[in-house]
């Protein structure tokens, strides 16, 4: 069992977490997902499009970080709706529109040399074929860009290394190595694909597939509380219950399972994402570090309470909800209300009339109090897969009433 953290992220159950502790004063988990969300301050801008393994920017915080670094105080960083869209890039240089983005043009910088990352040469980036497009997001230590690597579409992020606080750009540095390690390991179709990394003498860079749908919690709120059709709701909770069934595997908890760390590909299939611990740091007021994932956060996790992998199953069973019903869970509460009604009463979402019942029984399964009474994703995939097999069946024998029910005509 594990004491519940500061903020959520990947855990590696094989690891040695004693400098964990000190990592997570400086990677706060913030708020409430994207400007989607309805408890958003709206202080982050960001496109509806693509994401990385850290996607999930959250507009909330305690307050001022008390940040020393250097490149984040530009001018040219400080509103990101400013960045000109361009629509091509140079090779190996950021675009136009990002002329006067200093952290990116410190990363670009010829220069300035190119560190290969520690135990991982093979997955240092080649600046070369790194083409710098828009930022899409930015936080307190870095910011989110779409580009290209060697053609392909990226999500692109950026950290500041401190230069004056030696002792936090040593945590940093961890965390960043650490962050690494963990998406070189996952290697699955439902998980975002890592495509490499590189150190530079004031910025780290983790580059990332770029996912084009956005991600679900974005896609649910642009359909505006309308349910996904069953048979996609269906294949993209077998999605999300297949890659983290690989994740536990690994003896790996996400420990921040939520719709907006779900992202969707081209082909609608989804892609569970923000593994990391290296996190962008989103700079609000007035919410504590949980406060935008308690919507999703196990009891336990809530009251800092020792805990395990299963705080994921219960975090699955709100996001099948949300996919069923297309609602963002407890809309009409503020997060900390949802947080208070979920421990202290026992309040779960309410489970429409005419949900699939077995499809009712995984979702009260998953967020049970106990965390022992919940599956593990080994079962909650029989189980969508048996609810599969009841839609398609449903379906096809609707498509025969239909044909039988015409009128017959004869030559």
């Amino acid at each position: 069992m594990l004491e519940a953290p500061k903020f959520a992220g990947l855990i590696d159950l094989n690891e040695n977490h004693d400098n964990y502790g000190l990592t997570q004063n400086f990677y706060h988990k913030l708020g409430e997902g994207s400007n989607m969300s309805i408890d958003s301050y709206g202080s982050l801008q960001m496109s509806d499009g693509g994401g990385s393994v850290a996607m999930s920017m959250d507009n909330s915080s305690v307050g001022s970080n008390g940040s020393h670094t250097r490149i984040l105080n530009h001018p040219g960083l400080k509103r990101v709706r400013n960045y000109s869209v361009v629509a091509s890039v140079n090779r190996g240089r950021v675009s136009q529109g990002l002329s006067d983005d200093a952290l990116a043009q410190a990363l670009m910088d010829p220069r300035s040399p190119t560190d290969g990352l520690e135990n991982y040469d093979e997955w240092t980036i080649d600046l070369r074929k790194l083409n710098m497009g828009p930022a899409f997001a930015q936080g307190a230590f870095g910011k989110l860009y779409k580009g290209t690597y060697n053609g392909e579409d990226v999500a692109i992020k950026l950290l500041e290394k401190p230069e004056n606080d030696l002792e936090r750009a040593h945590l940093m540095e961890q965390a960043f190595q650490q962050e690494v390690m963990m998406l070189a390991r996952l290697k699955h179709q439902n998980i975002v694909r890592f495509i490499g990394a590189c150190c530079k003498p004031m910025v780290w860079c983790i580059v990332t597939e770029y996912a084009k749908g956005g991600s679900v919690r974005q896609f649910l709120a642009r359909r505006q509380n309308r349910s996904v059709p069953l048979k996609l709701a269906v294949k993209q909770a077998l999605d999300v219950a297949r890659g983290m069934e690989y994740v536990h595997d690994l003896n790996l908890i996400h420990r921040d399972l939520k719709s907006d760390n779900l992202l969707i590909a081209a082909d609608k299939s989804i892609k569970i994402a923000d593994f990391g611990v290296a996190r962008i740091e989103v700079q609000t007021e007035g919410m504590t570090p949980e406060t935008g994932t308690y919507r999703w956060m196990a009891p336990e996790m809530i009251q800092h309470r020792s805990y395990t992998h299963k705080v994921d199953v219960y975090s699955f069973g709100i996001v099948l909800w949300e996919l069923i019903t297309g609602m963002l869970p407890f809309q009409k509460m503020t997060a900390v209300q949802a947080a208070f009604a979920v421990v202290n009463k026992g309040v779960r979402p309410a489970i429409p009339n005419d949900c699939l019942p077995v499809l009712g029984e995984i979702m009260t399964r998953c967020w049970d109090a106990n965390p022992d009474n919940r599956p593990p994703f080994s079962q909650v995939v029989r189980m969508l897969e048996i609810a599969e097999t009841e839609i398609m069946t449903t379906v096809r024998k609707a498509r025969f009433r239909c044909c039988i029910s015409q009128p017959m005509t004869t030559d």
